[in-house]
């Protein structure tokens, strides 16, 4: 039992080692491969060629494709409009369609699913019992990818609620300083390079397309989900439509985000000593009696039997 549980897992390690190594890795292209088999000298058949690409090429990309297609026809176009979102929230735009998405929830899920069923075909428990083993493998493949996903939103934005009051405080510098707003927003984005400043990057590229400010920087609050935000957010759309000094709104709108910075800090330490008294109690405590006690415990055990 235990080796067809380590196989299965080398086997799903291997198999999701090389879909990343196929998705990171810079892919010959076709006209590179053809040049390389011409320069060797030797005939060039379709055959060749075909051998020549990666087993990713080969094997993997057309098997996730035409699970693709197939959660394509079947999923509904409110479900993959809510897939795009969780897509956009995780900063994953471009990167991966909602398709694609549905493609490896279903192929983590049938790959875990017959592992499960080998594992319940050699295990030695009644039949109710092993039938649980590739639904519950097929319930944990299906929803790890929602799980992933979720942890790549919760990241990123932790990183953006990080990074929002340096930017307001640079955006307040710039728009003091006499730069309009959207160029002290560019400003912003070449900066730094972390999560907030791509999100303002496309704010800038979709108003210089022609998109209105305010639609701008609402569907920027849309794609990120962060209360202080969409508070920056409303403020800014507010101080446009009502004329008011944007310096001015930038500035109390810089100082509430320095405060709301340090409320959480201040929450966060206040919380250290209740999340401490676990492994104090579990761990260090039974630890420290151990060591203090166990050399007295032995000692009166000694004078016991003497």
């Amino acid at each position: 039992m235990g080796v067809l549980i380590g196989l299965g897992v080398l086997l799903v390690g291997g198999l999701v080692f090389l879909i990343v190594r196929a998705r990171t890795s810079e892919s010959k292209s076709l006209e590179d491969r053809l040049n390389e088999l011409a320069a060797m000298g030797q005939p060039v058949t379709l055959e060749e060629l075909e051998l020549s690409q990666p087993f990713t090429e080969r094997v993997i990309n057309p098997m996730l494709e035409g699970l693709a297609e197939m959660a394509k026809k079947f999923t509904p176009e409110s479900a993959k409009a809510a897939t795009r979102h969780k897509i956009e929230l995780a900063g994953l735009t471009g990167k991966l369609t909602p398709e694609q998405y549905s493609a490896y929830r279903l192929g983590a899920a049938i790959g875990l699913a017959g592992l499960g069923g080998v594992i319940a075909l050699f295990a030695h428990l009644p039949f109710l019992q092993r039938l649980l083993i590739p639904a519950g493998g097929l319930a944990i493949g299906y929803y790890l990818p929602n799980m992933y996903l979720s942890s790549l939103t919760s990241k990123r934005q932790k990183e953006i609620l990080k990074a929002l009051p340096d930017a307001m405080d640079l955006l307040t510098i710039c728009v003091e300083a006499g730069l309009g707003f959207d160029a002290a927003m560019s400003k912003v984005a070449e900066k730094w390079d972390n999560e907030l400043s791509h999100s303002f990057q496309r704010v800038v590229q979709e108003m210089q397309l022609g998109k209105l400010r305010r639609e701008a920087l609402r569907s920027l609050a849309t794609s990120v989900e962060v209360p202080d935000v969409t508070t920056f957010v409303a403020a800014i759309v507010q101080a446009d439509q009502l004329g008011v000094s944007m310096a001015k709104v930038m500035r109390i709108q810089s100082d509430t985000m320095r405060l709301k910075r340090r409320q959480r800090a201040e929450e966060k330490a206040r919380q250290a000593p209740v999340k401490m008294m676990i492994p104090l109690v579990f761990f260090i405590f039974p630890s420290i009696f151990i060591i203090l006690l166990g050399p007295a415990a032995i000692i009166f055990k000694n004078m016991d039997s003497s």
